[in-house]
């Protein structure tokens, strides 16, 4: 999407087309050469320094396939069209769906506090779950402060010798909250928008408190089993990626050497119920499809989700909009789409779809650092 959000070193970098109209979405009309512009937005992704990009569009002509470069840079073998990936915080949709659907049926509120579910957890150098709801969690309005911020965290964590010495460690959800909690919040509930990923860890909690069950189990029961995503998965501790699968590569800023690191295995508690999930592109997009189209959530709790707050862009950039987990841009032809995008060790990825949810496009690069998504999206969407 438009803001990048992940858990790889910070919450969100704003990196927006310049000159996007703030124009009423246009009816879809078919790409010239089929989608030729969005394969040439790969290539040009790949030429950039990703290692390898896979994706997949579906709309009314059909679903169309496209890879490019290598998903294992060791045996040069390329990308597959069926890979899966992480998908980092892509995962906060699967999340939110579930709590709106929990508000359907009368079991809980958006409007309740954070404190009724999860008392005492919420507490520390300013912060007051008493005073944060649950809505607050789900659009970023909190002002809980963003553990993967925290420096010890992101030494641990995203720093080379860290990664390589703990990325098998598990963390608890309580872990990752305690570390939020040592900080101030970042603003009184209410008052501004910030990324913050301690927002999901703690409605991934409430999840759990509501219904007995984790998160995971919710998701798989609400989400993954009735659409059949086969592909889609919520590893818990289990460090690999299932197959078929690329490899997965960082590079850290901390390296001096500026070495190119396979990070493909790691421990995905570290990411909780920001950004644990596995996917892959026909999944994600008859995920995002069945959203907006309304087959997941009835029409009051889709109304909800698609309530954006404003997101902080720098100057001469276009509007972008923040629901719960939902995310809403106009791009440069002035079509709307909807959708998230998921940054996590060695992987980016983005699902987004039009606002009926019959034009939808996921796509995933394996390396973190480098690489044009905004490009692949306009290309899909805004063929020229």
């Amino acid at each position: 999407m438009s803001v990048r959000t992940g858990l790889v070193g910070v919450a969100v970098v704003v990196s927006v087309t310049a000159g996007a109209l703030a124009t009423p979405a246009l009816a879809d009309a078919p790409a010239k050469d089929g989608h030729r512009a969005t394969q040439q937005a790969m290539d040009a992704a790949v030429a950039a320094g990703v290692p390898g990009v896979t994706g997949q569009a579906t709309d009314k002509y059909g679903t169309w396939k496209g890879t490019s470069g290598l998903g294992d840079l060791r045996t040069n073998t390329p990308r597959g069209d069926r890979d899966r990936y992480r998908v980092g915080s892509i995962t906060k949709t699967f999340v939110a769906t579930v709590l709106l659907q929990l508000e359907a049926e009368g079991r809980m509120s958006l409007d309740d506090t954070v404190d009724h579910w999860l008392p005492g957890v919420v507490t520390g150098h300013g912060h007051d779950g008493r005073k944060i709801t649950v809505r607050q969690l789900l659009n970023h309005t909190s002002g809980i402060y963003n553990y993967t911020e925290d420096k010890d965290f992101q030494q641990t964590v995203f720093g080379r010798d860290g990664f390589l010495k703990h990325r098998y460690d598990t963390w608890a959800p309580g872990k990752l909250v305690s570390v939020a909690m040592t900080h101030k919040p970042d603003f009184a509930p209410g008052t501004s928008w910030n990324y913050s990923n301690t927002n999901y860890v703690l409605a991934g909690m409430v999840v759990k408190k509501v219904t007995g069950h984790s998160y995971a189990d919710e998701i798989r029961r609400r989400i993954i089993g009735p659409l059949h995503l086969r592909a889609t998965s919520l590893p818990g501790t289990t460090v690999t990626v299932p197959r078929p699968a690329s490899r997965a590569y960082s590079k850290f800023p901390d390296d001096p050497d500026k070495k190119t690191y396979d990070v493909t295995e790691l421990n995905p508690t570290l990411a909780s119920s920001a950004g644990e999930m596995i996917s892959d592109s026909a999944d994600l997009n008859r995920f995002y499809s069945a959203l907006l189209g309304g087959r997941l959530l009835p029409a009051a709790q889709l109304a909800e989700m698609k309530k954006t707050v404003p997101v902080p862009t720098e100057k001469g950039e276009p509007e972008v909009g923040y629901g719960l987990a939902l995310m809403r841009q106009k791009l440069s032809c002035g079509k709307e789409i909807w959708g998230h995008s998921g940054g996590i060790h060695g992987s980016g990825s983005d699902a987004v779809t039009t606002p009926d949810g019959r034009h939808t496009l996921s796509f995933n690069f394996n390396g973190d650092w480098t690489g044009d998504s905004q490009a692949v999206m306009e290309a899909e969407f805004c063929p020229k």
